[in-house]
């Protein structure tokens, strides 16, 4: 159990009730548990039929409000946008807080929060939200490509990124993502996903002002802006933690505490430690100020990090306000972090319950109100079955988030890397369930996060592989443990008692290129930047919006600066967040270099992309099964252009499929050519990857 932040642990903690059911007395008083439940089990019909009532009673005073906050088409759109859009928002409302009329004094109190964001709007970003109202699906185009940085690790400061956007364009870059740049807690701060302030930027890299010059300077060239916000929790030092702590009214029932060990034992029974070696257990012990709040607060990541209790209203009209303010700052894309763990339900392992999807889908839709040219994106780092959902593919199907990682995808590639087999991730992709159209992947190779095996022990019997021994494998394999490896990872968050980890290490050091440049070998150094380059061949190509993480381009190795630095030397996943360096940099246009070659072939990824009608995001991606183990295809059909194929050998041997798969198409982008195919098979080299379409 957590002892605080930098506070003495409480005496005499009870034992756990062992065996006992507990009932929650704190679920809540407005919505979820009991009273929430009641709401959801309505029938359907009869909760839209409440919606639809609550919306006739509140159209008159809204059209005029909207008349004179917005004036003209503005407040036309809007309504139409409040119309359009108050199922969306009416209904989880109502299972999450329904009592009587509450609720609709609760809609029509956020309607007004989304009205004064909208007409405090700037008229450029005005003007794009009717861009995007006409092209709704601008995320899904071809041409999106995304790039991921630390701002500080990349260009210095905000105003320093300015410097490289000729980079990122060069690179087809139109979404531009920097990791947490809000204003953290001092010292140590979960990389910057403790905040302390969600109105100011970190000093560090600049002010808010920056933050908008750089959103117009990104607009100027099609980029748009993404930047992450922590729903889950804040940093203890942030004024809504401040505030509850000292009895401040306004934030009363912000942060869930209890006075003694009884109910933070029964919850623990059932949910998993996200950081088990340094932050075991999920609430942490905090004095109670004078008048104020204090108990076993819960914290499900670290111990300065208080997770926020949506049970209360309040704190949901507090974080749409900060949503609308970001947006209001030129952000079009709002990465929400650790969704899964909003809802916490006794007994339970306090991930993807159904008020974590009723929050989303209220939160967009009232986003979609005041600012229709920013989407959500859920960073979900969940099991198959449970992924779908954030992107509103439910059985009552609602807009959730545009967005989401398609953790599985990139779990499966390096897995298949590892066993030079792609029969684990052809089964795993084939059982997914589709997105919704009006949603997309964000598919990847790496990211700033550690890389965890979430394999399910279902897909891994379907092949015939056990489940736990098949992660254990991973991890060896990718730590430099196994036999013959050729990756140079390192194990993150071993818990010795489960045996459970992950990894970290850059796309470089994982697939090889770090081992044979170490040892000189120029034909494992080959295979290391095939490796690298067939991965993100999959990526560009699968379907969705790509992410490129800074530093692929160039092939950067692991960075061990971070052992210099004792805020950072406790946490390894600092080895794949590289400073950007210059004199790799400066190799980028000489081809006989290892960064030569990778920043050419990712540029000609992203140019043959965006020719592509049939990577358009909203294109289904069939996943097909093959006779040869080794090599996965992925088909995808456009109503203009027809049929694309990809495939890739994710092996270390030569490897052919059946050639009617690919009959009737032309390579459009390959390492080795256009592919052959004589005695009815259509070959591809080792390591090698084919995009094929209609001519």
């Amino acid at each position: 159990m957590r002892g605080g932040t930098g506070i003495d642990r409480a005496p005499g903690r009870p034992t756990r009730h062992d065996g006992a059911v507990i009932e929650d007395a704190r679920l809540p008083p407005e919505g979820h548990g009991p009273s929430g439940d009641a709401t959801r089990r309505l029938p359907d019909v009869e909760r839209r039929r409440r919606a639809a009532a609550s919306l006739r009673r509140l159209l008159p005073g809204l059209r005029r409000d909207a008349e004179a906050a917005l004036g003209g088409t503005d407040a036309v759109a809007f309504v139409a946008r409040v119309e359009r859009s108050y199922p969306d928002v009416h209904l989880p409302l109502d299972a999450l807080y329904g009592r009587g009329s509450g609720v609709d004094a609760l809609t029509r109190r956020l309607l007004r929060v989304a009205l004064d964001a909208a007409a405090a709007r700037p008229p450029e970003l005005r003007a794009l939200d009717r861009r995007r109202e006409v092209d709704p699906r601008w995320y899904q185009d071809p041409r999106m490509v995304g790039y991921v940085a630390y701002t500080d690790r990349f260009a210095g400061t905000l105003a320093g990124v300015t410097g490289r956007l000729d980079h990122l364009a060069e690179l087809g870059v139109t979404y531009l993502h920097l990791m947490p740049l809000l204003k953290p807690r001092e010292g140590e701060n979960d990389g910057g996903y403790a905040v302390a302030d969600h109105d100011a930027v970190d000093p560090r890299l600049g002010t808010m002002a920056d933050l908008e010059h750089l959103a117009g300077e990104l607009r100027a060239r099609g980029m748009s802006l993404c930047v992450d916000l922590v729903l889950n929790h804040t940093a203890a030092e942030h004024p809504w933690a401040r505030g509850w702590l000292a009895g401040d009214p306004r934030y009363a029932g912000f942060y869930t505490a209890f006075a003694d060990r009884e109910m933070p034992d029964a919850y623990e029974a059932t949910t998993p430690d996200v950081f088990p070696d340094r932050a075991p257990g999920s609430f942490t012990w905090v004095p109670r100020a004078r008048g104020g709040a204090g108990g076993w607060v819960r914290t499900t990541f670290w111990d300065y990090q208080w997770d926020l209790d949506y049970s209360n209203p309040e704190v949901f009209a507090a974080m749409l306000g900060t949503v609308l303010r970001l947006a209001g700052h030129g952000v079009e894309i709002l990465r929400c972090d650790a969704v899964p763990f909003l809802g916490k339900r006794l007994g339970t392992n306090g991930q993807n319950q159904p008020e974590v999807h009723d929050l989303l889908q209220a939160l967009h839709a009232l986003t979609t109100v005041a600012a229709p040219a920013t989407v959500l994106k859920a960073e979900a780092i969940v099991a198959p079955e449970d992924l779908v959902p954030y992107l509103g593919g439910h059985d009552r199907y609602r807009p959730e988030c545009e967005l989401a990682y398609h953790n599985q995808l990139m779990v499966l590639l390096w897995s298949s890397l590892a066993t030079r087999d792609a029969r684990l991730a052809t089964t795993a992709l084939r059982r997914m369930a589709p997105v919704p159209a009006e949603a997309s992947w964000a598919t990847y190779v790496r990211c700033h996060d550690d890389i965890g095996w979430a394999v399910s022990d279902t897909d891994a019997g379907a092949v015939g592989w056990d489940g736990p021994s098949h992660r254990r494998f991973l991890n060896d394999f990718y730590s430099g443990r196994f036999p013959g490896s050729f990756a140079q990872g390192a194990l993150f968050q071993e818990n010795p008692e489960t045996g459970d980890a992950r990894i970290s290490g850059s796309a470089a050091s994982l697939c090889g290129i770090s081992d044979a440049v170490d040892r000189g070998d120029a034909g494992a150094l080959e295979a290391g930047i095939r490796r690298l380059l067939l991965l993100h061949a999959v990526v560009y190509g699968y379907g969705g919006v790509p992410l490129l993480y800074s530093g692929d381009e160039l092939a950067l190795r692991n960075d061990v600066s971070y052992l210099d630095d004792p805020a950072l030397a406790d946490d390894n996943r600092w080895m794949h967040r590289p400073w950007f360096d210059d004199r790799p940099f400066a190799r980028r246009r000489d081809p006989s270099t290892v960064e030569g070659r990778l920043f050419a072939r990712l540029r000609e990824f992203a140019a043959v992309r965006a020719e592509q009608l049939a990577l358009h995001a909203g294109a289904p991606t069939d996943v097909l099964e093959t006779d040869d183990p080794a090599v996965l295809v992925w088909r995808r059909r456009h109503p203009r252009s027809g049929t694309f194929v990809g495939l890739a050998n994710l092996s270390d041997r030569p490897a052919s499929v059946d050639a009617g798969l690919v009959a009737g198409l032309d390579t459009v982008l390959s390492l080795d050519g256009p592919v052959p195919v004589h005695d009815g098979r259509a070959h591809l080299p080792a390591l090698g990857f084919a995009w094929l379409a209609e001519p």
